[in-house]
């Protein structure tokens, strides 16, 4: 642990309360503390910050940059403070002040910078590199707001502004002076160098300007900061001073409000070609900006650009990303003067490229028309890397059909073309990786199986991992002090050593408090359920959790039909359905995805029902919890009893929750999809819940399926399925749920819900009837803490730098302690 001098902490405190805020402590609002907190730890984290660089340069290290559309970073406040090792100095010095710095965390805003599983990734991974003194570094966009703040109103999803107040941020550093022009528009003439080869000129581009931004990444220890750089967009100029004093002033200051809507919001919506015009250029603007800033860095030590893949290595998490193939090409091309074979070779050299999906309709494309549009050069590389790539397989593979080349051409035919992000970024690429074993299979074996067979060298696995410090440290302190106490520090830094807790699994006494750890948490989630959505549950029933992205595939619907037969069990055949039940959901729906929106009016509509039935919610509680954020996982998390993990197998790439939920104590109930087949080699048979069709048999399924036949077998879920088309849970909205119904008798229902009914529902009875049992639920529960060592971003992080990137710890093993 770095040395840490709190007297300039606390200088810097009162500092900042004095002579930035300009007022003494006793009329300070919540928020000024929070900022004058942040500003001392700030302080120290740059100093770090400028030791980390030093030592990096003294070693020429070879740096790996994280390129991503979100990094979902969460509170930084707390986190900051327990990777440094001075949270608990501070909450006594803070006490001294009259402050209580638990509350006054609360105060912080979660960043608006991501959405989901995807973001949530990136920071842990910024997280991991940091924390092993690895060069690691993320970039991203510094949006104003956030994907939405999701607002409940009579059951119904209503999307509000999510503003993230970044320009007032404590923690993000504004770089000024630093800046990066961008060319954007135009067209391309076709002209002769003075060699007379062809050399095409860009002209009649417009200008955007991306300023970057900075916010410190700390790592456990405290021995190296690194850095998540975000750009902002500008205009290059304020507003046209000519037309303003002509007296139009709206039309003067369009092209700046123009330029700066680029980093306005997350994902605008691309229902219209406006919004998906928008959306290419966050993409092109995000790349851009990342490229010139690396090479920036590249040039300071380094000119000659043979070696610069053994220098800098690149990251694209996702397809959004993928326009970095044909930026670096145009800079080394166009800018650097490179040959197109050489400059090739280290884009491909430099270039490694995630894939985090299955689903058809996620897997980007971009309209040929709208390129030109927007990047026409761009256009231009990426048609000369397919023509180039066509050749290349035809030459090795004299026997390929037409078809074959079409499935793996960048360019889609038929109808409008079609540029296919995924295979510009497979192509560009000298790594493709999987988050999951059996999804990294199905990429190789389903989704791009051409591409597999040309370079199968190429294609390798990276299961995705969570850091223990956020995720365990931060948001369960309770059962991480246990841990400490019991094993010691290291596990934190070294989450593989949490398997020592298993030799505790027949004690009693540490049973009886991990047993506490968890009680305890349940009674805060529901205080917060009080004071949130006004209900009150019980902490001694089951807290049966699913929280995550609403969506078809996720199968909250499949949930949302067995508390539908328990309710009726309860309320039709007056039985006893064992231990309490509290279902607990939290997850946005797409602005357009109206189906995911119609889940969460269910949900609602069935929560009205069995929460305000005396008979009915003594055993039995629905609770949705709005705005799904980081913040809320972090009381979500630690108090579930179940964790819900019921997607369609072979539709869930990996998932993360899954592993944050098992290394806080919860049991899974799941499919074999994604990474839970690799959690269930892991905490065993006897410590999961697993049940449904496997990938296999979900793929032999689908082409038969028949949804009529599975009512026919199963009484209980007919009954479900004509309460649902009933109108018994709307009756004052008649038909509303009738689109569902449709959906699960189709036999175009990918998802399969009704195939999968009954081994969904005898998985939850064995949960019951096990919960019943305190020391054996107690026990299960250890071992899912204890046998998921290997789901920490640590161990991701350590397989992508030696196997990807190839960079190293900077701080030798021995000087780590």
């Amino acid at each position: 642990m770095a040395y840490f001098d709190f007297t300039s902490f606390e200088v810097s405190f009162h500092q900042y309360i004095k002579y930035i805020l300009g007022k003494p402590l006793a009329e300070t609002t919540k928020k000024d503390q929070l900022n004058a907190v942040s500003y001392g730890v700030g302080k120290y984290l740059m100093d770090i910050n400028f030791e980390t660089q030093e030592r990096y340069a003294k070693n020429d290290a070879k740096k790996v940059y994280y390129l991503s559309m979100e990094f979902l970073i969460g509170r930084l406040l707390s986190n900051n403070l327990l990777n440094l090792g001075i949270y608990d100095a501070c909450a006594r010095f803070l006490k001294k002040q009259g402050i209580n710095l638990e509350k006054l965390v609360e105060e912080e805003q979660d960043p608006a910078l991501g959405n989901g599983g995807l973001g949530r990734l990136a920071a842990c991974f910024l997280d991991s590199m940091a924390s092993l003194d690895m060069p690691g570094f993320g970039y991203g966009i510094n949006y104003d707001y956030g994907l939405f703040h999701q607002v409940i109103t009579n059951g119904y999803q209503r999307e509000k502004p999510d503003y993230w107040p970044n320009r007032s941020s404590p923690w993000l550093i504004r770089r000024s002076g630093e800046q990066y022009m961008l060319p954007i528009y135009g067209k391309i003439e076709d002209t002769l160098d003075w060699k007379g080869e062809y050399n095409p000129m860009w002209t009649n581009w417009k200008l955007f300007i991306g300023r970057p931004h900075d916010i410190l990444v700390s790592g456990h220890g405290g021995r190296t900061v690194n850095r998540l750089r975000l750009f902002s967009a500008a205009a290059s100029e304020d507003f046209d001073i000519n037309i303003f004093n002509d007296g139009d002033y709206i039309k003067a200051v369009e092209r700046k409000i123009r330029s700066e809507s680029v980093t306005k919001i997350l994902y605008p919506s691309d229902a219209k070609d406006v919004g998906k015009e928008l959306r290419l250029i966050q993409e092109y603007f995000l790349v851009a900006c990342a490229i010139r800033d690396i090479i920036r860095s590249y040039e300071i030590r380094h000119k000659n650009y043979e070696s610069f893949h053994e220098r800098v290595a690149i990251q694209l998490n996702d397809t959004h990303p993928a326009l970095a193939v044909a930026e670096l090409m145009r800079i080394l091309v166009d800018e650097k003067g490179l040959e197109w074979e050489s400059a090739w070779k280290i884009t491909v050299k430099t270039l490694a490229f995630t894939n985090h999906t299955l689903l058809p309709e996620a897997l980007e494309t971009w309209p040929v028309s709208l390129l030109k549009k927007v990047v026409p050069r761009h256009l231009q590389i990426i048609f000369e890397i397919n023509q180039r790539f066509i050749a290349s397989v035809k030459t090795r593979f004299p026997a390929s059909t037409d078809e074959m080349i079409a499935r793996m051409s960048i360019v889609q035919e038929g109808g409008e073309q079609q540029v296919r992000m995924a295979n510009l970024a497979i192509i560009g690429s000298h790594s493709v990786n999987g988050v999951a074993r059996v999804h990294s299979d199905l990429v190789k074996t389903r989704l791009v199986p051409e591409f597999y067979s040309l370079w199968p060298e190429k294609f390798n696995n990276k299961t995705n991992g969570v850091t223990p410090r956020r995720w365990m440290v931060a948001c369960n302190p309770e059962l991480a002090k246990l841990i400490t106490d019991t094993i010691g520090r290291r596990w934190i830094a070294d989450l593989e050593l949490i398997w020592e807790l298993e030799a505790f699994q027949d004690d009693p006494g540490f049973l009886d408090r991990f047993r506490e750890v968890k009680q305890t948490n349940k009674k805060a989630l529901a205080a917060y359920i009080k004071d949130t959505v006004f209900e009150t549950v019980d902490p001694e029933s089951i807290f049966d959790i699913q929280a995550k992205r609403i969506h078809e595939y996720k199968r909250q619907l499949l949930n949302v039909l067995h508390i539908i037969h328990l309710y009726l069990s309860i309320k039709e055949d007056k039985k006893d359905i064992g231990a309490a039940r509290t279902f607990i959901f939290a997850g946005k729906a797409a602005p357009g995805y109206h189906v995911a929106k119609l889940i969460i009016k269910l949900i609602h509509n069935l929560a009205k029902v069995i929460n305000q039935d005396p008979q009915v919610n003594k055993q039995l509680k629905i609770i949705f919890l709005p705005d799904y954020r980081v913040s809320l996982a972090e009381r979500l998390i630690p108090a579930a009893d179940v964790s819900e993990q019921i997607s369609t197998a072979g539709m869930e790439a990996s998932g993360t929750g899954n592993m944050k939920f098992a290394m806080n104590g919860a049991l899974t109930i799941g499919t074999m999809d994604g990474a839970n087949i690799e959690i269930y080699e892991q905490v065993g048979k006897d410590n999961m819940y697993i049940f449904g069709l496997t990938v296999e048999e979900v793929e032999q399924l689908r082409p038969r399926y028949l949804p009529r036949e599975y009512l026919e077998k199963d009484e209980r879920l007919r009954r479900i399925i004509y309460a649902l088309r009933s109108d018994r849970f709307s009756q004052s909205e008649p038909g509303l749920f009738r689109s569902l119904y449709n959906l699960l008798m189709s036999p175009t229902d990918i998802y399969l819900h009704l195939a999968d009914f009954s081994t969904y529902t005898a998985a939850q009875k064995a949960i019951g009837k096990d919960f019943q049992d305190a020391t054996k639920w107690s026990t299960k529960a250890l071992m899912n803490t204890a046998r998921t060592g290997t789901f920490s971003s640590d161990r991701t992080i350590k397989a992508y730098a030696g196997e990807i990137w190839k960079i190293k710890s900077q701080i030798q093993e021995q000087d780590r302690w």
